[in-house]
Formats: structure tokens, sequence, C-alpha cells
């Protein structure tokens, strides 16, 4: 049974830093793409960004430039390390994980997630 587990979400001030870590067990955690995807309340579920097996990153235009994707394989994590924090980043983030995914962005594409993890950015 494959399970994400993500961590590390928190309060900060704005324009503090937060690193969030998704933590899998039950598959090779190496081949699958891992993505990052947000929900603040009362909104949809935003996709923040991926990395693929070859840790090559992808991000929304939202956090591109503040927010980094790496993964540790040996240990089956992939952390989000969210810089320069504004209150409208304020969500739960959750992490999905595919083996292969045609869009990015795209919800359906995920095959297992998380529960998620609280971020919340005071003014």
């Amino acid at each position: 049974q494959v399970q994400l587990v993500e961590s590390g979400g928190g309060f900060v001030q704005a324009g503090g830093s937060l690193r969030l870590s998704c933590a899998a067990s039950g598959t090779t955690f190496s081949d699958h793409v891992i993505a990052w995807f947000r929900q603040a309340q009362g909104k949809e579920l935003e996709w923040v960004g991926s990395i693929g097996s070859d840790s090559s990153p992808y991000y929304a235009a939202s956090v591109r430039g503040r927010f980094t994707i790496s993964r540790e394989n040996t240990k089956n994590t992939v952390h989000l390390h969210m810089n320069r924090l504004q209150p409208e980043d304020t969500a739960v983030y959750s992490c999905a994980a595919a083996k292969f995914v045609l869009r990015l962005a795209d919800t359906q594409g995920y095959k297992y997630w998380g529960q998620g993890t609280e971020v919340t950015v005071s003014s």
C-alpha cells in the first residue's frame, strides 16, 4: 500500500520560509513524478509544482523564483522549500505521485495523494 505523508507545515510571518516534506512508503519513489498542490480555504486545488524522476523541477508562475522542489531518493522524500512567503500562500499543501502524467498540473493524473499539511502566513 502506497502512502504519502506530508510534514513541515506551520505558522510563519510574511517574508519567512518553510520547508515541507513528503515521505513515501510502499513504492519505489525514485521513478515517480511528485507534485505539490495547495488549496486555500474556499478555493480550488492549485498546482504548485512538480519534480520529475530525473529531478527536473517545474513550477507554477505564482511560486516560480520563491519555491524550490528537491528530492532525496535514498530517503524516499521530496521537499518543497518555500521562501519569501506571502499571506496568499496560506493553504493546505498536499503532495501527489504518479509514474506517468501527461499534464503536470492535472490532479487527475496523480494516483497517490497525501493528507496535506497546513501552512499559514501572517501579514
